[in-house]
């Protein structure tokens, strides 16, 4: 039965992305058919074989050491706290989820100044482009957004930000959307279970060039396919190293910022709707997102609960979605496993100026553009995670 129901959601999905396709003529389904086959093929990898789980456990066995690293650095600062949380078994969300995002981010700038990531991103970039068929510069794109951040990733092509036509621009933007930051991985680790995050992470790549290829089709030709990345300006390691442990205690502010308003603003909502309706907001609008919950492999009995967390993630962000589901108890281990998959990404209302606000940074008219075709934008990107979960859903 849930392969009937995967096949009606694949139609679904593609159907959906289809009727958004500004060159349905244009598609090319070749590329399309390897990139699903490949997504099969690494989700069954990852969630159904030996080897699968050894490297899955083996990158959270690495987080998390990572974690207890930087729980050094915040135990000395911040002391008690820390230690009463661990004794209590939990301590303050801020200190124990958000501010090890300062070390990783710290981290992430070491192996960018010894010039190991910009050589990982660029020849993975390349090996994707052969099998996407699109250019070599969207591809590259995607494998730093992955690692970089939906904002950060931007300044690496500064200088081909202002030559690119929308096409080509809306296919940058919309892997920034569908993917997340490295910086946050292991945040996401300490409240969905750290398989379906390395799931999503490789899923979602895919996912992302195989939705651009139907809603946003076009071909790169030979002259156009010139990947130039900006070096960044050359600095001592103690100048870097500052700058992106600075960064990433800016990251945790701002997350930090938005679940406050966010959280709270969605228990006012709430309440407001329960008085005047008799359901809460979160409520209703799972009943809106349940049918999307069902074609991802979830039992109609929890539809409506799972499409509850699904849609507190696109009108608030994917940390206020997370701690719904990790509150919740009732959902199977099936249920869970889809909608983590789904919530790992940044498809969400505050995405849509955080992409075009870094664009416009860089290039002001190119930045008006972005915020143009944002909602078409959040569409796609919205799209790819439910494929990656309707994948999922095939293996648990």
């Amino acid at each position: 039965m849930k392969f009937l129901i995967a096949i009606l959601g694949l139609l679904v999905v593609f159907g959906l992305a289809y009727i958004a396709s500004n060159g349905k003529k244009q598609i090319r389904y070749r590329p399309l058919a390897v990139m699903i086959v490949l997504q099969i093929i690494l989700a069954y990898f990852l969630l159904n074989t030996a080897a699968g789980t050894f490297l899955v456990g083996k990158f959270s066995t690495a987080f998390k050491a990572l974690l207890d690293y930087a729980n050094e650095g915040i135990a000395f600062v911040f002391g008690d706290l820390v230690t009463i949380g661990a004794e209590g078994g939990s301590g303050p969300f801020f200190l124990t989820v958000l501010m090890p995002i300062v070390v990783i981010s710290a981290l992430i700038g070491i192996l960018q100044y010894i010039r190991i990531l910009p050589f990982v991103i660029k020849y993975i970039g390349l090996v994707l482009s052969k099998i996407n068929g699109m250019g070599k510069l969207e591809s590259y794109n995607a494998v730093a957004s992955a690692i970089l951040g939906q904002s950060e990733v931007f300044i690496s092509v500064k200088k081909q930000i202002g030559l690119l036509p929308k096409h080509r621009l809306y296919t940058l933007c919309a892997s920034a959307m569908s993917t997340v930051s490295m910086s946050i991985v292991g945040a996401y680790m300490t409240m969905i279970d750290p398989k379906y995050v390395v799931t999503a992470l490789v899923l979602n790549l895919f996912g992302g060039f195989i939705i651009a290829s139907i809603v946003n089709p076009y071909q790169v030709t030979p002259e156009e396919d010139i990947l130039e990345v900006q070096e960044e300006e050359k600095q001592s390691f103690f100048e870097m190293l500052g700058e992106y442990i600075l960064d990433g205690f800016k990251v945790a502010i701002v997350v930090a910022a938005m679940l406050i308003g966010f959280v709270a603003l969605i228990a006012l909502i709430n309440g407001i709707f329960s008085a005047v309706l008799g359901i809460s907001f979160q409520e209703l609008l799972g009943y809106v997102f349940a049918p999307f919950a069902f074609i991802m492999g979830i039992p109609w009995k929890e539809a409506i609960q799972a499409g509850s967390i699904m849609a507190t993630k696109m009108v608030s962000n994917e940390f206020v979605a997370m701690l719904s589901l990790s509150g919740q108890t009732a959902l199977s281990e099936r249920t869970t496993g889809i909608v983590s998959v789904f919530l790992v990404s940044f498809a969400n209302f505050s995405s849509i100026g955080i992409i075009a606000g870094a664009v416009k940074g860089l290039h002001e008219k190119q930045g008006n553009v972005v915020a143009r075709f944002g909602l078409k934008l959040l569409y796609g990107a919205s799209l790819v995670s439910v494929l990656s979960a309707i994948i999922t859903g095939l293996y648990l």
